[in-house]
């Protein structure tokens, strides 16, 4: 390791309030040093990154250091560059909104393609990869990934490991990577940088946080002879490219199904059909609670009866309320908050937060929160209406063990009413939670992007 460090920092104390760390920061990164920062949801590993990267001016003029010995690169900027990732998009990539606009069928020509593909096409781990090609691609000094590995499977999960080794050996490449678990500390990381759990904040009066039993009592179509969700040989393609191909799938009243596949394989796609949130659903033969999709209902009709998370969610919510009014959205499935809940669906909120141990945070800015504390509180938007169908999409993205097992036990709980029908994906069969019936594997129908 070189003498001088990379990156050094004295007594660091950004002017803002707001982006403070506990103590003030004293740290020096060697060269040679591959570094993970770990610590619960809420600890400050992502301000410790800003900090470390000059994001925030800092009291009494004093100024991170940086040395990059051999660097072709002159600025701080070329040398060090920063992802972060709060779902699989990447947070300063535009590509969720146009997204958006090829599901309105409102973009074509003007959409960047890659291998052939628009990129708009593209799943989230997809685009993921790509753009961690984009960023190798420009040869950095130091590369700080934040949640690296949120919503890439197993094998884009080692193939990312296996890369990053392989850069660190051929490109002198540093690599510094913000975990919230230690399992996904890779084997090339030789320096581990621990961030003590925050000061619990006062809890409302009468509020104890820790989750307890369900006691509601969702009022499915149970009694139906209809099944809760039929797909008919559906087929979705984006031009040439076909998403999911002749599918047929029926789920009932109160089987839990586990979503798999690779990254491509449509999961999303095909959640999005089950919630309207794609217009390619009415040209598809789709039964929900036993009306045909397209005879009718709203978009409000079928959006009642489902209670959803997902990472493409999280990445929607840019909204500066305070958590409680992102959690009483979900009572009236909007983005934000437009009408006023009444006394008593806020004290439903509160009750759903403290379940989820975010009770604390109620009036704080929701921009404010950790993604860990963030996606907590999309989770318990999810719940607030006591769904009858619940699908939760990459639910866990980002938490700690301690919240992954707090929202696991609550899933449990509030499934084990025989009404109530679950569908999770998740890319870790060790998270799905307990009492899972039925499986459906998506098998990705092309594939040209890889590391």
């Amino acid at each position: 390791m070189g003498c001088e460090p990379v990156i050094h920092i004295e007594n660091g104390v950004p002017r803002h309030p707001d982006h403070r760390m506990p103590e003030p920061v004293t740290l020096d990164i060697f060269e040679g040093e591959q570094v993970a920062i770990i610590g619960p949801n809420g600890a400050g590993k992502t301000r410790l990154v800003e900090i470390l990267t000059g994001r925030w001016p800092l009291l009494n003029g004093n100024e991170v250091r940086y040395h990059f010995a051999g660097s072709p690169h002159r600025l701080v900027s070329e040398n060090i560059k920063v992802m972060t990732f709060r779902d699989s998009y990447g947070d300063s990539d535009a590509s969720y909104y146009l997204q958006q606009r090829w599901n309105q069928h409102d973009i074509n020509d003007d959409v960047p393609m890659v291998d052939g593909r628009p990129i708009i096409s593209l799943s989230s781990g997809e685009l993921r990869r790509y753009q961690l090609q984009k960023a190798i691609a420009q040869h950095p000094r130091l590369l700080i990934l934040d949640n690296p590995f949120i919503g890439l499977d197993a094998t884009a999960r080692q193939t990312l490991r296996d890369t990053l080794a392989e850069l660190i050996q051929t490109e002198h490449l540093q690599v510094i990577l913000v975990v919230s678990r230690e399992k996904d500390i890779p084997d090339f990381v030789n320096r581990i940088i621990k961030i003590e759990a925050p000061t619990p904040y006062p809890t409302p009066t009468g509020m104890d946080a820790q989750p307890y039993t369900c006691n509601n009592t969702p009022s499915p179509k149970a009694s139906s002879p209809f099944p809760v969700l039929r797909f008919n040989h559906v087929t979705i393609r984006y031009g040439e490219h076909i998403i999911l191909n002749d599918l047929n799938w029926t789920v009932h009243c109160g089987e839990h199904w586990a979503l798999s596949g690779d990254n491509g394989s449509g999961k999303s796609t095909l959640l999005s059909l089950v919630c309207a949130d794609n217009p390619q659903a009415y040209a598809c033969d789709i039964e929900l609670f036993g009306r045909r999709r397209g005879t009718g209902e709203s978009i409000w009709d079928i959006k009642k009866h489902i209670g959803y998370v997902s990472p493409e969610m999280h990445r929607a919510y840019c909204k500066d309320l305070p958590a409680i009014d992102i959690v009483a959205s979900g009572l009236h499935d909007s983005v934000g908050l437009y009408v006023r809940p009444r006394p008593e669906e806020r004290k439903t909120c509160l009750e759903w937060m403290n379940r989820f141990g975010i009770a604390a945070f109620a009036d704080r800015p929701y921009l404010q929160l950790s993604s860990g504390e963030q996606r907590m509180c999309l989770l318990a938007r999810a719940f607030v209406k006591s769904p009858d169908l619940l699908i939760l999409d990459e639910p866990f993205h980002g938490l700690d063990d301690d919240n992954r097992l707090r929202a696991t036990h609550i899933i449990e709980e509030y499934t084990s009413n025989p009404d109530v029908t679950l569908i999770i994906v998740s890319h870790y069969d060790d998270e799905l939670p307990s009492g899972i019936t039925h499986r459906l594997h998506l098998v990705k129908q092309a594939s040209q992007l890889s590391f």
